[in-house]
C-alpha cells in the first residue's frame, strides 16, 4: 500500500493510493475458498467444484469488491490520520484519471481530488464593533398593537345604512335584457357582499347609502373583476361563469358593521385572562411596551446575524476551493446542470463561509448545548406559536404539553440545538467585538433590508 499527497494550492490537494497485490490477495483467496465450499453446480459434488472454475466465475467481482473496501477504508483512515479538514467529499481526480482493469492488473492506482477548509483566523480587535440596531418602542407601535387587540376582539353588529366598510347580506336574482327576473335563472340567497371588495367604483357607489330592503342592480363580473369570486357569490360552477355575464338584482336583507372592542378592563381580561396583574389602560400600555421590546429583540438579533456574517467573512478573506465545490455540488445533486450551480453558488459560498467561521468559534471556545437549553427554546417556541394564534394567556398545562410534543420530534429538536449553538456564537461575537448601538424607528429598521 502506497499513499501520497500532492498540494495544488492551499485548499486543493490530490491524494494517490496504490493498492498492491499483497494488500488484497490473501483475502480474495479466502473469499474464493468460501465460495467453493458453498457452491452447488451441476456435475460436481458440493464443495468439489474446481478452484479454477470458481475463480473464473467469481474472481473478478471478488477482487473488485475487496479492492473497493480497501480503498474506502484506507482513504478514510488517511484523512483522519493526517487531520485533513476536507470540504464535501473526495472526487476521482480529473487530471490524474485512473484506468482500472481487474482482468489483467495486479496493482491498482487511484487518485482523488480534495477540497480543504482554509485556515481561519479571527482578530476581533481589528474587526471592531459591529452595528446593533435597537428598535424604538414609541407610542405609535404601542397604539398599533392596542388597535390590533381591539379589532381582534371586536364584533359585527347590525347597521341601518351601508357605508364604505359595511358587509351586506342578501339575495341575488338573474335579470334578462329587459331587466326582469329570469324564471329558473341563476339565484343565490343569503350571500355576503363586502363593500370594500367591490372593485368597480360605480357599483360601489350604488351600495353606499343603501338600506335594508333596497334592491341594487349590477353585473357581478364587472363589480368584482374576479370570476372565481363571482362563482362563489352566485353559487355556480366555474364553467357556468359566462352565463352570469349580465345584470342581477341584489336585495339587501341585513347590513353588518364591524365595531372594534372598547379599550377597557373587559378587553384586558380577554387578552391576558381573569387573573392578570394588568388592571388599567396605563398598565396595558406598559405591558405591551415590554412585550414589544422582547419581540423586537428577535428582529434586532436577526439583523445583527446578517451584519456579523458579512463583516466576519470579509475580515477573514476566506479562500475556498470553488471549482472543486462546484464539481462536488454537481456530482452530489443528481447531475444538476452546472449553469444552475453557477447561479446559486454565491449563496452557497456565503452559507459555507459562515458555517466554517461558526465551527471554529465553537471549537476554540468549547461552546456546548445541554438538554435544558433545548427545553427552554422549545418552550419559547411553543409560547410564540400560541401568541401568533392570538393566545396571550396560556395555561401552564397547555404550554408544557406543546413543549413536550416539540421535543419528541427528533428533527425539530436537532434544529433547536443548532439554533441554540448559533445563538451562543452570536453572544460570543457580541462580547468579543463589542456593539455599536444604534437606535432606530421601525421604519428605519425595515429600510435596512431594502
Amino acid at each position: 500500500m502506497k499513499i501520497s499527497r500532492t498540494s495544488i494550492d492551499d485548499v486543493n490537494v490530490v491524494v494517490k493510493i496504490i493498492i498492491e497485490k499483497n494488500d488484497y490477495q490473501a483475502t480474495v483467496n479466502e473469499i474464493l475458498k468460501d465460495y467453493r465450499k458453498k457452491a452447488n453446480m451441476p456435475g460436481f459434488r458440493k464443495g468439489m467444484v474446481p478452484a479454477g472454475l470458481i475463480k473464473k466465475m467469481y474472481g473478478k467481482s471478488a477482487l473488485a469488491d475487496e479492492v473497493n473496501k480497501i480503498l474506502n477504508r484506507e482513504l478514510t483512515k488517511y484523512i483522519t490520520d493526517e487531520n485533513l479538514n476536507i470540504l464535501g467529499e473526495p472526487l476521482p481526480s480529473i487530471e490524474e484519471k485512473s484506468i482500472i482493469d481487474f482482468n489483467s492488473d495486479a496493482d491498482f492506482e487511484f487518485s482523488f481530488d480534495m477540497g480543504l477548509s482554509p485556515e481561519i483566523s479571527l482578530d476581533f480587535e481589528k474587526i471592531g464593533k459591529i452595528p446593533y440596531y435597537e428598535i424604538i418602542v414609541d407610542n405609535k407601535l404601542i397604539d398599533n398593537q392596542i388597535d390590533g387587540y381591539s379589532k381582534r376582539f371586536g364584533e359585527n353588529v347590525n347597521a341601518e345604512v351601508v357605508g364604505e366598510k359595511e358587509i351586506t347580506i342578501g339575495d341575488f336574482a338573474q335579470l334578462n335584457a329587459d331587466g326582469l327576473v329570469v324564471e329558473g335563472g341563476i339565484a343565490s340567497k343569503n350571500v355576503q357582499v363586502a363593500v370594500q371588495l367591490i372593485k368597480d367604483e360605480a357599483v360601489q357607489n350604488l351600495f353606499i347609502g343603501a338600506k335594508i330592503g333596497d334592491v341594487i342592480k349590477f353585473n357581478p363580473r364587472i363589480a368584482l373583476a374576479n370570476d372565481h369570486e363571482v362563482a362563489h357569490l352566485l353559487k355556480i360552477k366555474n364553467e357556468a361563469i359566462e352565463d352570469s355575464d349580465c345584470d342581477f338584482n341584489f336585495t339587501i336583507n341585513t347590513i353588518n358593521t364591524f365595531v372594534p372592542a372598547d379599550i377597557d378592563d373587559v378587553l384586558i381580561r380577554k387578552i391576558y385572562g381573569d387573573d392578570t396583574e394588568v388592571k388599567s389602560v396605563d398598565d396595558l400600555r406598559e405591558k405591551i411596551q415590554t412585550e414589544l421590546k422582547a419581540n423586537l429583540l428577535y428582529s434586532s438579533n436577526y439583523r445583527f446575524l446578517v451584519d456579523a456574517k458579512e463583516i466576519l467573512s470579509h475580515s477573514v478573506g476566506m479562500k475556498l476551493p470553488e471549482q472543486f465545490l462546484k464539481r462536488w455540488l454537481v456530482e452530489t445533486n443528481n447531475k444538476v446542470p452546472i449553469e444552475q450551480i453557477e447561479n446559486e453558488f454565491e449563496s452557497f459560498r456565503k452559507d459555507l463561509e459562515w458555517t466554517l467561521i461558526k465551527n471554529i468559534l465553537v471549537k476554540e471556545n468549547e461552546i456546548m448545548v445541554v438538554e435544558s437549553d433545548i427545553t427552554e427554546m422549545a418552550r419559547e417556541m411553543a409560547l410564540l406559536q400560541f401568541k401568533q394564534h392570538g393566545m396571550s394567556f396560556v395555561p401552564d398545562e397547555y404550554l408544557e404539553n406543546y413543549t413536550n410534543s416539540i421535543l419528541q420530534n427528533k428533527e425539530q429538536k436537532q434544529k433547536l440545538a443548532e439554533k441554540k449553538i448559533e445563538d451562543k456564537v452570536l453572544e460570543l461575537i457580541k462580547e468579543k467585538s463589542g456593539l455599536d448601538f444604534k437606535q432606530v424607528t421601525q421604519k428605519e429598521f425595515d429600510s435596512l433590508f431594502e
